[in-house]
């Protein structure tokens, strides 16, 4: 079990079953004036950890809207924790706030203007978990360092110019 932080502040990961075989890579406490400074510590630790530009930028964006959110919504501050287990990158961002009418939150409406955090994060990512508490919200999303987008075989390929490639038979 490997509990220690390799940047950031904050205190060690909370032991327990939960984190068992994972690395804390951020610990980090936030409010408005430290989100731009705790972005582009995340953008660090997620470059780190060896996932990809684009998914990167994408997982730092989702991030950076839930922390965002947090702010706006949750009480103007929040804990962000970025773990590592195996190669699956996981973030929790919690707050101590939650939706002023006391309804569930949700995702909303693209139609509607405004609002969009939560979503953007959750197209970003595709893994967006939501747990209301009675003291406030913890957003979790993940990324997997491995993934890559899918490449056409060159046994299938076709160049446009010059017609069919060698591996193809003609």
């Amino acid at each position: 079990m490997t509990y220690r932080s390799r940047l950031g502040e904050g205190g060690p990961a909370r032991p327990g079953p939960a984190n068992a075989g994972q690395e804390v890579l951020l610990h980090r406490c936030f409010t408005e004036s430290s989100v731009t400074s705790l972005r582009h510590a995340v953008s660090a630790a997620v470059s780190a950890a060896g996932l990809s530009v684009e998914l990167a930028e994408d997982f730092v964006m989702a991030l950076h809207e839930l922390v965002t959110n947090a702010v706006r919504h949750g009480g103007g501050t929040g804990t962000l924790e970025l773990r590592q287990q195996a190669d699956v990158l996981t973030c929790e961002i919690v707050d101590h706030g939650g939706p002023a009418d006391g309804l569930p939150v949700r995702l909303s409406p693209t139609d509607l203007p405004g609002g969009r955090g939560l979503w953007l994060a959750h197209q970003l990512t595709g893994s967006l978990m939501l747990t209301q508490r009675p003291d406030g919200v913890t957003a979790s999303v993940s990324a997997c360092v491995t993934a890559s987008p899918a490449v056409p075989s060159p046994a299938t390929t076709t160049d446009a110019v010059t017609g069919p490639s060698p591996s193809e038979d003609t």
